[in-house]
Protein backbone atom coordinates (compact mmCIF):
# COMPACT_ATOMS: atom_id res chain seq x y z
CA UNK A 1 0.00 0.00 0.00
CA UNK A 2 1.42 3.25 -1.32
CA UNK A 3 -0.09 6.79 0.16
CA UNK A 4 -0.04 8.27 -2.93
CA UNK A 5 -1.62 5.96 -4.83
CA UNK A 6 -4.87 6.11 -2.02
CA UNK A 7 -8.58 7.55 -3.71
CA UNK A 8 -10.24 9.58 -1.14
CA UNK A 9 -12.43 6.65 -0.63
CA UNK A 10 -9.73 4.80 0.68
CA UNK A 11 -8.58 7.87 2.66
CA UNK A 12 -11.43 8.64 4.58
CA UNK A 13 -11.81 5.07 5.37
CA UNK A 14 -8.14 4.67 6.77
CA UNK A 15 -9.33 8.15 8.23
CA UNK A 16 -12.63 6.96 9.84
CA UNK A 17 -11.01 3.61 11.61
CA UNK A 18 -8.00 6.23 13.06
CA UNK A 19 -10.18 8.28 14.89
CA UNK A 20 -12.18 5.15 16.68
CA UNK A 21 -15.59 4.01 16.60
CA UNK A 22 -17.29 6.94 18.43
CA UNK A 23 -16.03 9.48 16.23
CA UNK A 24 -16.65 7.41 13.17
CA UNK A 25 -20.30 6.69 14.04
CA UNK A 26 -20.88 10.87 13.74
CA UNK A 27 -19.75 11.33 10.64
CA UNK A 28 -21.20 7.84 9.71
CA UNK A 29 -24.81 9.45 10.88
CA UNK A 30 -24.16 12.62 8.23
CA UNK A 31 -24.06 10.48 5.09
CA UNK A 32 -26.27 9.28 2.51
CA UNK A 33 -27.50 6.03 2.02
CA UNK A 34 -25.36 6.01 -1.02
CA UNK A 35 -22.19 6.86 0.64
CA UNK A 36 -22.40 5.02 3.82
CA UNK A 37 -22.61 1.84 1.75
CA UNK A 38 -19.23 3.23 -0.62
CA UNK A 39 -17.04 4.03 2.85
CA UNK A 40 -18.68 0.64 4.23
CA UNK A 41 -17.60 -1.63 2.33
CA UNK A 42 -14.40 0.31 1.82
CA UNK A 43 -13.75 0.32 5.50
CA UNK A 44 -14.52 -3.89 5.65
CA UNK A 45 -12.13 -4.78 2.58
CA UNK A 46 -9.42 -2.62 4.40
CA UNK A 47 -6.70 -4.75 4.96
CA UNK A 48 -3.14 -3.59 7.63
CA UNK A 49 -2.48 0.02 7.41
CA UNK A 50 1.10 0.90 7.54
CA UNK A 51 1.59 3.39 10.71
CA UNK A 52 3.23 6.21 8.56
CA UNK A 53 0.48 6.09 6.14
CA UNK A 54 -2.12 6.36 8.67
CA UNK A 55 -0.17 9.23 9.70
CA UNK A 56 -0.14 10.55 6.65
CA UNK A 57 -4.08 11.03 6.24
CA UNK A 58 -4.69 12.04 9.27
CA UNK A 59 -2.31 15.20 9.24
CA UNK A 60 -3.82 15.76 5.92
CA UNK A 61 -7.55 15.82 7.85
CA UNK A 62 -6.24 18.00 10.49
CA UNK A 63 -4.89 20.42 7.05
CA UNK A 64 -8.39 20.09 5.89
CA UNK A 65 -9.86 20.68 9.36
CA UNK A 66 -7.89 23.67 9.68
CA UNK A 67 -8.45 24.96 6.01
CA UNK A 68 -12.02 24.46 6.50
CA UNK A 69 -11.55 26.57 9.95
CA UNK A 70 -9.16 29.69 8.08
CA UNK A 71 -12.12 29.74 5.46
CA UNK A 72 -15.26 30.32 8.26
CA UNK A 73 -12.39 33.03 10.04
CA UNK A 74 -12.09 35.01 7.23
CA UNK A 75 -12.75 33.66 3.49
CA UNK A 76 -10.58 31.72 1.50
CA UNK A 77 -8.41 34.37 0.48
CA UNK A 78 -7.20 34.44 4.10
CA UNK A 79 -7.22 30.26 4.56
CA UNK A 80 -4.87 30.27 1.73
CA UNK A 81 -2.58 33.12 3.02
CA UNK A 82 -2.24 31.29 6.40
CA UNK A 83 -1.53 28.15 4.78
CA UNK A 84 1.07 29.23 2.70
CA UNK A 85 3.00 30.06 5.42
CA UNK A 86 2.28 27.08 7.37
CA UNK A 87 2.33 24.43 4.62
CA UNK A 88 3.58 25.76 1.57
CA UNK A 89 2.23 27.45 -1.31
CA UNK A 90 1.57 24.25 -3.53
CA UNK A 91 0.23 22.29 -0.26
CA UNK A 92 -1.87 24.77 0.41
CA UNK A 93 -3.40 24.63 -3.17
CA UNK A 94 -4.00 21.24 -2.64
CA UNK A 95 -5.96 21.37 0.01
CA UNK A 96 -8.09 24.15 -0.85
CA UNK A 97 -8.72 22.33 -4.09
CA UNK A 98 -9.67 19.67 -2.18
CA UNK A 99 -12.33 21.70 -0.29
CA UNK A 100 -13.58 23.03 -3.40
CA UNK A 101 -16.62 21.42 -3.59
CA UNK A 102 -17.97 22.48 0.03
CA UNK A 103 -17.51 25.65 -1.35
CA UNK A 104 -20.62 25.19 -3.25
CA UNK A 105 -24.20 25.99 -1.23
CA UNK A 106 -26.29 22.82 -0.11
CA UNK A 107 -29.07 24.15 -2.33
CA UNK A 108 -27.00 23.96 -5.64
CA UNK A 109 -25.87 20.61 -4.50
CA UNK A 110 -29.38 19.28 -5.41
CA UNK A 111 -28.76 20.14 -9.02
CA UNK A 112 -26.21 17.20 -9.29
CA UNK A 113 -28.97 14.54 -9.61
CA UNK A 114 -31.23 17.03 -12.26
CA UNK A 115 -31.50 15.54 -15.75
CA UNK A 116 -29.73 17.96 -17.73
CA UNK A 117 -32.77 18.55 -19.82
CA UNK A 118 -34.81 19.42 -16.95
CA UNK A 119 -32.13 22.02 -16.25
CA UNK A 120 -32.23 23.52 -19.76
CA UNK A 121 -35.74 23.66 -19.71
CA UNK A 122 -35.49 25.38 -16.07
CA UNK A 123 -32.89 28.02 -17.58
CA UNK A 124 -34.23 28.70 -20.55
CA UNK A 125 -35.14 32.10 -19.93
CA UNK A 126 -33.09 33.40 -16.91
CA UNK A 127 -30.80 36.05 -17.07
CA UNK A 128 -27.44 34.89 -18.59
CA UNK A 129 -25.55 36.02 -15.55
CA UNK A 130 -27.71 33.43 -13.52
CA UNK A 131 -27.57 31.04 -16.22
CA UNK A 132 -23.68 31.25 -15.74
CA UNK A 133 -23.33 31.52 -11.67
CA UNK A 134 -25.75 28.01 -11.83
CA UNK A 135 -23.57 26.19 -13.87
CA UNK A 136 -20.53 27.49 -12.33
CA UNK A 137 -22.05 25.13 -9.43
CA UNK A 138 -22.43 22.27 -12.07
CA UNK A 139 -19.89 19.83 -12.32
CA UNK A 140 -17.74 19.83 -15.61
CA UNK A 141 -20.06 16.91 -17.43
CA UNK A 142 -23.02 18.84 -16.43
CA UNK A 143 -22.18 22.10 -17.86
CA UNK A 144 -20.83 20.98 -20.81
CA UNK A 145 -24.14 18.99 -21.31
CA UNK A 146 -26.25 22.47 -20.11
CA UNK A 147 -24.24 24.87 -22.67
CA UNK A 148 -24.21 23.00 -25.59
CA UNK A 149 -27.79 23.16 -25.89
CA UNK A 150 -27.30 27.18 -25.33
CA UNK A 151 -28.35 28.85 -28.73
CA UNK A 152 -24.36 29.85 -29.98
CA UNK A 153 -25.16 33.33 -29.01
CA UNK A 154 -26.21 32.76 -24.90
CA UNK A 155 -23.29 30.18 -25.15
CA UNK A 156 -20.50 32.67 -25.82
CA UNK A 157 -22.11 35.74 -23.71
CA UNK A 158 -22.45 32.94 -20.69
CA UNK A 159 -19.00 31.06 -20.97
CA UNK A 160 -17.63 34.72 -20.68
CA UNK A 161 -19.55 35.50 -17.59
CA UNK A 162 -18.22 32.32 -16.03
CA UNK A 163 -14.98 33.05 -16.64
CA UNK A 164 -14.68 36.27 -15.57
CA UNK A 165 -17.21 35.45 -12.22
CA UNK A 166 -15.86 36.76 -8.98
CA UNK A 167 -17.41 35.80 -5.10
CA UNK A 168 -20.83 36.03 -4.91
CA UNK A 169 -22.29 37.62 -1.87
CA UNK A 170 -24.48 35.05 0.14
CA UNK A 171 -27.52 37.14 -0.09
CA UNK A 172 -27.26 36.41 -3.81
CA UNK A 173 -27.04 33.03 -3.60
CA UNK A 174 -29.85 33.22 -1.07
CA UNK A 175 -32.22 34.72 -3.89
CA UNK A 176 -30.60 32.17 -6.48
CA UNK A 177 -31.18 29.35 -4.09
CA UNK A 178 -34.62 29.84 -2.99
CA UNK A 179 -35.83 30.13 -6.72
CA UNK A 180 -34.24 26.55 -6.93
CA UNK A 181 -35.87 24.80 -4.09
CA UNK A 182 -39.07 25.98 -5.19
CA UNK A 183 -38.70 24.87 -8.68
CA UNK A 184 -37.35 21.53 -7.74
CA UNK A 185 -39.29 21.11 -4.65
CA UNK A 186 -36.74 20.43 -2.26
CA UNK A 187 -35.70 22.45 0.83
CA UNK A 188 -32.01 23.34 1.77
CA UNK A 189 -29.88 26.02 3.52
CA UNK A 190 -27.13 28.42 2.08
CA UNK A 191 -23.55 27.93 2.80
CA UNK A 192 -20.59 29.94 1.70
CA UNK A 193 -19.73 31.92 -1.20
CA UNK A 194 -18.70 30.80 -4.72
CA UNK A 195 -17.07 31.80 -8.03
CA UNK A 196 -16.06 30.38 -11.28
CA UNK A 197 -13.23 31.46 -13.16
CA UNK A 198 -11.09 30.41 -16.26
CA UNK A 199 -10.38 26.93 -14.45
CA UNK A 200 -14.24 26.18 -14.51
CA UNK A 201 -14.63 27.34 -17.79
CA UNK A 202 -11.67 25.38 -18.97
CA UNK A 203 -12.92 22.52 -17.78
CA UNK A 204 -16.23 22.76 -19.39
CA UNK A 205 -14.62 23.41 -22.60
CA UNK A 206 -12.53 20.52 -22.63
CA UNK A 207 -16.21 18.50 -22.56
CA UNK A 208 -17.95 20.41 -25.21
CA UNK A 209 -18.03 19.30 -28.60
CA UNK A 210 -15.57 21.12 -30.69
CA UNK A 211 -17.13 23.49 -32.80
CA UNK A 212 -19.09 25.16 -29.68
CA UNK A 213 -15.92 25.15 -28.22
CA UNK A 214 -14.48 26.75 -30.73
CA UNK A 215 -16.84 29.46 -31.15
CA UNK A 216 -17.34 30.13 -27.61
CA UNK A 217 -13.12 30.83 -27.48
CA UNK A 218 -13.62 33.35 -29.85
CA UNK A 219 -16.12 35.00 -28.54
CA UNK A 220 -14.39 35.27 -25.23
CA UNK A 221 -10.99 36.02 -27.49
CA UNK A 222 -12.81 39.10 -29.12
CA UNK A 223 -13.59 40.28 -26.06
CA UNK A 224 -10.58 39.32 -23.95
CA UNK A 225 -7.69 38.25 -25.37
CA UNK A 226 -5.42 37.55 -22.48
CA UNK A 227 -8.45 35.54 -20.28
CA UNK A 228 -9.19 33.06 -23.41
CA UNK A 229 -5.26 33.18 -23.13
CA UNK A 230 -5.55 31.49 -19.77
CA UNK A 231 -8.58 29.67 -20.63
CA UNK A 232 -6.52 27.60 -22.96
CA UNK A 233 -3.65 27.42 -21.03
CA UNK A 234 -6.13 25.25 -18.36
CA UNK A 235 -7.72 23.04 -20.98
CA UNK A 236 -6.23 19.71 -22.30
CA UNK A 237 -7.48 18.55 -26.02
CA UNK A 238 -6.47 15.79 -28.10
CA UNK A 239 -3.36 17.07 -30.04
CA UNK A 240 -2.24 17.93 -26.49
CA UNK A 241 -1.03 14.30 -25.93
CA UNK A 242 2.57 15.60 -27.55
CA UNK A 243 2.94 17.16 -24.39
CA UNK A 244 3.59 14.14 -22.04
CA UNK A 245 6.41 12.34 -21.64
CA UNK A 246 7.18 8.91 -23.64
CA UNK A 247 6.32 6.69 -20.18
CA UNK A 248 2.95 8.31 -19.50
CA UNK A 249 2.30 7.71 -22.83
CA UNK A 250 3.38 4.55 -22.52
CA UNK A 251 0.64 4.32 -19.63
CA UNK A 252 -2.23 5.81 -21.29
CA UNK A 253 -2.06 3.26 -24.08
CA UNK A 254 -3.16 0.90 -21.13
CA UNK A 255 -6.19 2.63 -20.75
CA UNK A 256 -7.09 2.83 -24.45
CA UNK A 257 -8.71 0.41 -26.55
CA UNK A 258 -7.08 0.17 -29.90
CA UNK A 259 -10.09 0.72 -31.86
CA UNK A 260 -10.40 4.28 -29.98
CA UNK A 261 -6.83 4.93 -30.75
CA UNK A 262 -7.63 4.42 -34.34
CA UNK A 263 -10.41 6.28 -34.97
CA UNK A 264 -9.11 9.42 -32.90
CA UNK A 265 -5.86 9.42 -34.99
CA UNK A 266 -7.61 9.70 -38.34
CA UNK A 267 -8.04 13.32 -37.09
CA UNK A 268 -4.96 14.13 -35.27
CA UNK A 269 -1.62 16.19 -36.44
CA UNK A 270 1.15 14.47 -37.54
CA UNK A 271 3.23 15.09 -34.46
CA UNK A 272 0.17 13.44 -32.33
CA UNK A 273 0.35 9.96 -34.84
CA UNK A 274 4.64 10.11 -34.46
CA UNK A 275 4.30 10.34 -30.38
CA UNK A 276 1.84 7.58 -30.21
CA UNK A 277 3.80 5.37 -33.22
CA UNK A 278 6.61 5.62 -30.93
CA UNK A 279 5.77 4.32 -28.28
CA UNK A 280 4.25 1.39 -29.46
CA UNK A 281 5.89 -2.09 -30.95
CA UNK A 282 6.52 -1.74 -34.75
CA UNK A 283 4.03 -4.43 -34.92
CA UNK A 284 1.06 -2.70 -33.73
CA UNK A 285 1.71 0.57 -35.09
CA UNK A 286 1.51 -1.35 -38.46
CA UNK A 287 -1.69 -2.77 -37.22
CA UNK A 288 -3.02 0.85 -35.88
CA UNK A 289 -2.31 1.89 -39.78
CA UNK A 290 -4.14 -0.84 -41.34
CA UNK A 291 -7.16 -0.26 -38.87
CA UNK A 292 -7.29 3.11 -39.70
CA UNK A 293 -7.24 2.77 -43.61
CA UNK A 294 -9.86 -0.19 -43.29
CA UNK A 295 -12.28 2.05 -41.39
CA UNK A 296 -12.54 4.40 -44.73
CA UNK A 297 -14.00 7.91 -44.25
CA UNK A 298 -15.88 8.11 -41.07
CA UNK A 299 -17.74 11.06 -39.14
CA UNK A 300 -16.08 14.09 -37.56
CA UNK A 301 -18.80 13.52 -34.62
CA UNK A 302 -17.41 9.69 -34.10
CA UNK A 303 -13.77 10.55 -34.34
CA UNK A 304 -14.05 13.50 -32.00
CA UNK A 305 -16.03 11.24 -29.52
CA UNK A 306 -13.11 8.73 -29.70
CA UNK A 307 -10.55 11.47 -29.21
CA UNK A 308 -12.55 12.83 -26.06
CA UNK A 309 -12.51 9.29 -24.54
CA UNK A 310 -8.61 9.60 -24.55
CA UNK A 311 -9.13 13.08 -23.17
CA UNK A 312 -11.10 11.93 -20.24
CA UNK A 313 -8.40 9.06 -20.00
CA UNK A 314 -5.68 11.43 -19.30
CA UNK A 315 -7.66 13.54 -16.98
CA UNK A 316 -8.13 10.19 -15.31
CA UNK A 317 -4.58 9.56 -14.59
CA UNK A 318 -3.21 12.67 -14.03
CA UNK A 319 -5.80 13.14 -11.33
CA UNK A 320 -4.12 9.54 -9.89
CA UNK A 321 -0.57 11.39 -10.78
CA UNK A 322 -0.14 8.84 -13.34
CA UNK A 323 0.67 10.84 -16.08
CA UNK A 324 2.12 14.46 -16.21
CA UNK A 325 1.22 17.24 -18.86
CA UNK A 326 4.00 19.64 -19.21
CA UNK A 327 1.81 22.37 -20.71
CA UNK A 328 -0.75 23.25 -23.79
CA UNK A 329 0.10 22.72 -27.64
CA UNK A 330 -2.14 23.85 -30.54
CA UNK A 331 -5.17 22.51 -31.62
CA UNK A 332 -5.75 21.19 -35.41
CA UNK A 333 -8.76 21.39 -37.03
CA UNK A 334 -8.16 19.11 -40.20
CA UNK A 335 -9.48 15.62 -41.07
CA UNK A 336 -6.86 13.05 -42.42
Amino acid sequence: MKYDELNSLQKAAIALVAFGTEVSALVLRGLSESELEKITVEIANLGDVPSEIEEKVVEECYQIFMARQYINQGGVDFAKEILEKAVGAKKANEILARLESSFRTSGFNLLKNIDTRQLNSFLQNEHPQTIALILSQLTPHQAAGVISDLPSELQSEVALRIATMEKISPEVLKEIEATLEGQFDTAHTSDLSISGGAKTMAEILNLIESSAEKNILQSIEADDSDLAGEIKNMMFVFDDLILLDDRSIQRLLKEVETKDLSIALKAASEEVRSKIYSNVSERVAVMIKEEMEFMGPMRLSDVEAAQQRIVEAVRHLEEEGQVVISGRGGKEDVIV
